[in-house]
């Protein structure tokens, strides 16, 4: 294996965590714990199924520790394609990760608030689902702040990807149209309150899904094909 093909597998591997305990975290457990328009039947959820909360917890950390580290070894992958495209994309991906770990401080508050509740008879302190609901709600909100540099990121590496010669072109456009459909549905959120209720956001949703772990699943598996011979280009 060459060291290009051995760089491009780790970037894979880092990649399939990234995107694995990401999905556990942002999709899964939301959607067996939190129902938005009930905070009473939200806490008792997050009582039942603590055990399952802190996972999401914990998986959050991995990705975005992985989420450190991928980047880097994307840089190297890519350098030889655009030294300059490619530090961009690194240091777009990687500012993300401090205002990820910062915004976890909402699930923790949360984890206090089921403290309290087990240490209070029921009944006794009814705005508890309220406040949880809160941070909840603030988590949400710092996630869709943190979307704008999950997308920029995708803009240099898809077009890195695309000039590479090495991976499929088609995967640099999806990964390009990612950073697209995670800013408009940004921008779609803060400027329109009915937006997620118009089903937009799903489909946009799906084109970085594709770009990310189809890239994931052909690093992994396929590797690189020969290096081209690269000149950077200002």
């Amino acid at each position: 294996m060459t060291g290009k093909n051995k760089t491009a597998r780790i970037a894979g591997l880092l990649y399939l965590v990234v995107v694995v305990t990401g999905m556990f975290s942002l999709a899964y457990i939301p959607k067996q714990l939190f129902v938005w328009n009930d905070p009473a039947q939200t806490l008792d959820n997050m009582l039942h199924h603590e055990a399952l909360f802190r996972l999401s917890i914990a998986s959050s950390v991995i990705c975005y520790t992985a989420f450190i580290f991928l980047p880097v070894a994307l840089f190297y992958l890519l350098r030889s394609v655009h030294e300059f495209y490619a530090k961009t994309m690194a240091l777009l991906a990687i500012i993300s990760v401090p205002m990820s770990f910062i915004n976890l401080r909402h699930k923790y508050d949360i984890l206090s608030l089921l403290e309290a509740s087990r240490q209070l008879h029921p009944g006794t302190a009814p705005e508890l689902p309220a406040q949880m609901m809160e941070h909840l709600t603030r988590y949400d909100n710092g996630i869709l702040i943190i979307t704008v540099f999950w997308g920029l990121w995708l803009l240099p590496f898809g077009y890195l990807v695309y000039r590479s010669g090495f991976l499929p072109r088609l995967l640099g456009i999806f990964l390009m149209l990612g950073c697209a459909g995670y800013l408009v549905n940004f921008f779609g959120n803060t400027l329109s309150g009915d937006y997620a209720s118009s089903g937009v956001s799903s489909y946009l949703g799906m084109l970085p899904a594709i770009g990310e772990i189809g890239t994931c699943l052909w690093l992994l598996v396929a590797g690189v094909k020969e290096m081209p011979d690269y000149k950077d280009k200002e």
